[in-house]
This record gives C-alpha cells, sequence and structure tokens, in this order.
C-alpha cells in the first residue's frame, strides 16, 4: 500500500483554513454559496487527517514511554497495554485516508440524469425496464433525492421502451455511476403459459448533470423542431401539440421532450443534450487516459452486460465483480446499497493498486 501523501494532506489543512477565514470575513451571498460547498466536501477529510495525526502522535508517545528507562513500572505496563489498540486503530485510520486522498470524479457530488431503454425482449424488456425505474426511484427517495422524469415513452403492456429522468441531489452520481451498461432479466412472463422463463434486457446510462461552464452550445449548432407528441399516456406522459426535438449538427445526438410546455420541452430537451456532450468530452478524455481505465470497474462500456436479475431463484449477480445475491426482491425494493457499495469499493481498490504501481 502506497505511503501516505503527507504534502497533499498539508495542503488540504490549510485550503481548509483559508476557507473558514474567508467565510468568517462575510463574503457575498454567491462566493459564500461555493465556499460553503468546498467547505462541507473538505471537513470530513480534514477532520480524519486531524484524527489520524493524533493518533500518530500518540503511539509515539506510547512508544517513548515503553523506551524510556526512567518510566515508572506501572506506567511502562499501561503503555505496552494500550500500544497495540492504538496502533490498530492508525492502521485502520490510515487505510481510510488512503481512500478519502484518491484522486476524485470532479462529477460524483453532481445530480444525475438516467436514461433507461428497453432492449431485447419485446414488452417484458419494457416491463423491466419500468421495474428498473421503479428501483431507483425508491432508492433516489430514501436517500432524500428528488426524481423528475424528462421523457417517456410507454411500452404497450406497461412499462417503459425509453424514460429518462434526473435524480438530484448531493453525490447522486458517485453512487449511481456503475449502473450504467446491460440489465438483463430472466423469469417467467405473465402471459406465459407454460412456465417457460424467458430472458430480455433493458441498459442503463446515467450521466452527470451537465453545468454551463462545462459545455457551450452555439445556436448555429442545433436544429430545433416542434411536433405532435405521440404514445401511450399515462402518468408520465402528456400529449401535446409542442413536443420539441434539438438535434445537435456536429455529432448528431438527438434529443426529444415532450412534457408540458414547448418552453419547459425546450429547457428540458437542452439539459439532456447538454448532459450527453458532457458525457461523450469524459468518455473521451478517459480513453485518453488508458492506465486510469484500468482501475475502473468494467470497460464503462455501455454495451457491456453488467447484471443478471434471475426472478425464479431470487437471484442477483453483478458480473464486474462476481458477486451474488439472494436478494432480488429487496433490490427491487430500491434496496441497492450493497451492490453499489461493492462496486465502489472494488473501484477504489484499483485505484489504490493502480497508485503503488507508481510508487
Amino acid at each position: 500500500m502506497p505511503t501516505l501523501p503527507v504534502e497533499k494532506m498539508r495542503q488540504l489543512e490549510r485550503r481548509f483554513a483559508e476557507i473558514e477565514a474567508r467565510m468568517s470575513a462575510g463574503p457575498d451571498a454567491d462566493t459564500y454559496v461555493r465556499l460553503a460547498s468546498e467547505y462541507a466536501e473538505l471537513q470530513p477529510v480534514v477532520a480524519k487527517i486531524r484524527d489520524y495525526e493524533r493518533t500518530g502522535k500518540e503511539l509515539a508517545d506510547l512508544k517513548q514511554m515503553m523506551g524510556d528507562r526512567g518510566t515508572d513500572r506501572e506506567m511502562r505496563a499501561m503503555a505496552e497495554m494500550e500500544y497495540p489498540e492504538v496502533e490498530e486503530r492508525l492502521g485502520n485510520l490510515e487505510a481510510d485516508m488512503q481512500i478519502l486522498l484518491l484522486p476524485k470524479d470532479a462529477a460524483d457530488e453532481r445530480s444525475a440524469i438516467v436514461e433507461i431503454r428497453a432492449g431485447t425482449g419485446g414488452s417484458e424488456a419494457a416491463l423491466f425496464a419500468g421495474d428498473l425505474f421503479r428501483m431507483y426511484e425508491r432508492y433516489a427517495s430514501a436517500r432524500g433525492w428528488s426524481v423528475e422524469v424528462l421523457s417517456a415513452s410507454e411500452g404497450e403492456v406497461g412499462g417503459f421502451k425509453e424514460i429518462i429522468a434526473t435524480i438530484s441531489g448531493r453525490g447522486v452520481f458517485s453512487r449511481l455511476k456503475f449502473e450504467s451498461g446491460v440489465h438483463r432479466v430472466q423469469r417467467v412472463p405473465e402471459t406465459e403459459s407454460g412456465g417457460r422463463i424467458h430472458t430480455s434486457a433493458a441498459t442503463v446510462a446515467v450521466l452527470p448533470e451537465a453545468e454551463d461552464i462545462d459545455i457551450e452550445v452555439r445556436p448555429e449548432d442545433i436544429r430545433i423542431d416542434t411536433m405532435r407528441s405521440s404514445g401511450a399516456g399515462g402518468q408520465h406522459v402528456n400529449t401535446t401539440d409542442s413536443a420539441v426535438r434539438i438535434t445537435h449538427l456536429p455529432t448528431g445526438i438527438v434529443v426529444t421532450s415532450s412534457e408540458k410546455s414547448q418552453h419547459q420541452n425546450r429547457a428540458r430537451a437542452m439539459q439532456v443534450l447538454k448532459a450527453r456532450l458532457y458525457d461523450m468530452e469524459r468518455q473521451r478524455a478517459d480513453s485518453e487516459r488508458s492506465a486510469a481505465r484500468k482501475s475502473q470497474v468494467g470497460s464503462g462500456d455501455r454495451s457491456e452486460r453488467i447484471r443478471t436479475y434471475n426472478f425464479p431463484q431470487g437471484r442477483v449477480t453483478d458480473h464486474r465483480i462476481n458477486l451474488t445475491l439472494y436478494k432480488l426482491d429487496r433490490m427491487m425494493l430500491g434496496e441497492i446499497d450493497e451492490v453499489v457499495d461493492a462496486l465502489i469499493a472494488d473501484y477504489q481498490a484499483g485505484q489504490l493498486a493502480a497508485l503503488a504501481e507508481q510508487v
């Protein structure tokens, strides 16, 4: 395991103290909000650094007491008894610090746009896409995040051929970014009289929400068409004469929105377009950093099959980390933290291994 970057720790402590001083000086509202966000991000890291430093000093003091012939016998015995516990605590803090000081994904703290599309399997795939959307919706609700559907196309017997939604809250992208890929389902459809298990799939794409400073869309680079919305209707689809389709001419990306007013549709379609362009730029940058890609969970390819949901056996398997859980019913109710935590841990282990190779 690589040693802790002491200079980086000092820099973080100095930056934290600088932010505290600037916030106390009473800056304008916009500056205060920006500083408060950085303060909240740094606070747990600096607290851990200080705990690590205190524990390190405590261990050094105990070691000195144990090696000092002038130390009272009873005090030396007490130091020898405390030493293993403090040493273990320092080791645990060092492991925590290794994780906290790993290079951060700049988009981790952002909200996300989640796109779910039915794949192979016809109506059953659309039903499964609906199940996946409700799974993420419940997960978001449990974490205090808000969900807003941007556009939806319902399946013929329920579910969705496609549904796009924003999930807003702190750290949404960091928790959901490894959900991108092909999700496969194995179950007996309600319409199947012979009891045969069918396999179908849905694709999920999780994009960090773009900010205006990330992506500039020039007016001459887009074509905006208005059209009549079509679809089965339902709670997520409102028929309108003012659906909007935006085509980004340089990339060929097409985004549509068919909810409520034309003005609102345009804003929502632009939101999705910017997220897709931002994601495209991130993917390009990632592919250039080929060494860093090795430490990521999976390849990041959205055509990759990442997970299988086997309903007859109540089993969920994440193929990237060979994790199998017999908790399918709980997961479909939104309890996906166990899988999410395992994916994040595997990713962090890959980052630590990459850092160790560089030392």
